[in-house]
Order: C-alpha cells, then structure tokens, then sequence
C-alpha cells in the first residue's frame, strides 16, 4: 500500500491502477503506479505531492470508519498497560472500523493472532475491508455476539468494548492464559464502577480505573504555553489481572 502527502500535509490512500484527483490536481495512474516510496510527483496543476508508505497511525487516520474510534491516548494505555507484544492472542469485541484490532494485529506481528467480534454487519464489513485495505494477515473478523461465547482460549489479552461488558466476565476468566488480561472501555463512570466490582467479584487481580488526558504544548517567537484546546474525556478504561 502507498499513500499520497500534498502541500498541505493531507494525506490520501492510493489505489493501484486509480487515477489521483484533488482540489490541488490531478495524477495519472501510470505515473503513480511507477513512483516509488520517497519519490515527488506532480499533479496537472503543478502541485508537488510526496510518496509514502503508511505507518498503522497513517491508515487509521485516513481509512473507512462509519463510526467512533478509540483514540491514541487510550490506545497507547491499553498496549503499554498490558504488555502486549510479538506472539500474544488477543480477543477483542466491539470491532467498529476496526482501529484497535489493526493496532492489536501491528503489535503481535506475524507470530501472534487477534480475533475480533463484531455483532453488526456493516461495522463488520467495513473492518475486514480495512484490515484488508492494510494488508495485515493476522486479524479475523467474527461478524457475531461474544455473549453467545469466546471460542478461543489461551489468550493474553481480552480487550471489551461494549455496553455491558461485565455480562460475560466469567467467560473471559475461563478464556485468558494465567497472567492475562481483561481490559474494558468504557465511556461512563457507571460503567466502569460495575466493571470493577463483579471483576473483583469473579476472582480478578490487580484491577484499576485509569482515565487519561492530553494536553499539547504551543511553541512561540514569546514563548511555551500548554494549549488552550486539549484531549479531555473519551473514556475509562479498567484493568484487571488474572492470577
């Protein structure tokens, strides 16, 4: 997959054998399909346009969503949280377009497998087009409810994102490998606190309610200052450990 980088910084997915059309021009496929990774190209208007490979961040920016996705702050958390690294199995429910299961998928690598649940079609669909769209081998897509059951087992992370994730607690304990994982999203405190109390009620460890925010910094010919405009609230995510 190449994506294409204008004056501006937009970015632009391309399509193998498509012409490339903005308000900055247009490019023909031949040249496109020629132009390596690195390479400039110009559109009919005498824009200059930059080629690049997509990192997951890229993709994620730029793909198919038709909903909400979880942000990087939070993202980031869940990774770093639990550890997560080449070879791990991942479950997770609640796909959407599919962003945390493509990062799931880049952080497991080859080696390692995420499954992913997903009870509407359409968000299903869109997903499997997406991870396709990625090239990423080692995600599946189940277009099915995870209340009917978890069919896979020894798994080091199960990741819930849905209104009632403490419904199928006990089905994630038999699920998880000793020492994994369970991590909810949840995007009210209601849910969280009810999360928490039957995940300790099942018998999980090491169970937290964490919320993060981020807030960048402006730099100026005056000096540095936090930003008026921060990430505040998206959501809670809640750990808990099986031991």
């Amino acid at each position: 997959m190449k994506m294409i980088l204008d004056e501006r910084g937009k970015k632009y997915v391309l399509k193998p054998g498509h012409e490339f059309q903005s308000d900055l021009g247009i490019i023909k496929p031949e040249i496109l399909d020629e132009a390596k990774v690195g390479d400039e190209v110009k559109s009919h208007l005498d824009h200059t346009f930059k080629i690049m490979k997509p990192n997951i961040n890229d993709f994620i920016d730029i793909m198919d969503r038709r909903c909400s996705i979880l942000l990087q702050k939070d993202i980031g958390q869940v990774l770093s949280h639990t550890g997560l690294g080449a070879g791990s199995r991942v479950v997770d429910a609640g796909t959407g377009a599919g962003a945390i299961a493509l990062n799931f998928g880049n952080v497991v690598g080859p080696d390692g497998e995420v499954f992913t649940y997903e009870i509407r079609e359409d968000f299903a669909d869109v997903a499997r087009k997406n991870i396709e769209n990625f090239g990423i081998k080692n995600i599946t897509v189940k277009n099915r409810d995870i209340k009917e059951g978890i069919d896979e087992d020894d798994v080091d992370l199960i990741f819930l994102d849905l209104p009632k994730p403490f419904e199928i607690f006990e089905d994630v304990m038999e699920s998880l490998n000793l020492g994994g994982w369970l991590v909810v999203y949840a995007p009210y405190i209601d849910q969280a606190e009810i999360s928490y109390r039957i995940a300790k009620k099942v018998g999980f460890y090491n169970i937290e309610i964490t919320e993060i925010f981020q807030r960048g910094l402006e730099v100026r010919p005056q000096g540095v200052r936090p930003k008026t405009r921060m990430v505040g609230h998206s959501g809670y995510l809640v750990f808990a450990r099986k031991l």
